[in-house]
């Protein structure tokens, strides 16, 4: 392998790396701090806002070393040889910044809900001391009972 190909591809590896964790970052802090409360409007926000950084993280990786590529180029007689500044090569790691903040919002989401219904469950069994079914099939108020089972109010 080309040594100059290798320090393309580990400048995208460390790209997408800075912007998965940015990703993770922005998934877990805008959960907290936002989606719990405004829902699916901060969630989209935040998605965007990740595309954005991603974008805004391309275009200022590109830009450190252009400074003094363009000032070497400029400088230097013809037939010098000097390095470029590295361009990310790889677009799709782009996706990660928003992917991963799109995920976590996600786990927690239904991790949250996994437990709200939990909790809810626990709740309702012990708070219902209504009696039980006369075919043993819980109580008339369990929320998980099917009206198949349970008998009509009276």
């Amino acid at each position: 392998m080309n040594a100059e190909s290798a320090a393309f591809i580990v400048a995208d590896a460390w790209f997408a790396l800075i912007t998965a964790v940015g990703g993770l970052i922005t998934g877990i802090l805008g959960y907290r701090l936002l989606v719990r409360r405004a829902g699916a409007a901060a969630t989209a926000g935040l998605v965007l806002g990740a595309v954005a950084a991603a974008s805004l993280a391309m275009w200022v990786g590109g830009n450190i070393g252009l400074g003094t590529y363009s000032h070497l180029l400029a400088s230097s007689s013809n037939g010098a040889v000097f390095h470029s500044s590295l361009a990310l090569g790889a677009k799709s790691a782009l996706a990660f910044w928003p992917l991963c903040t799109s995920a976590v919002i996600l786990l927690a989401e239904a991790g949250a809900r996994r437990s709200g219904h939990a909790a809810a469950r626990t709740r309702g069994r012990h708070a219902s001391s209504a009696p039980a079914a006369p075919d043993g099939s819980g109580t008339p108020d369990d929320p998980d009972a099917s009206g198949m089972w349970t008998p009509e109010p009276s």
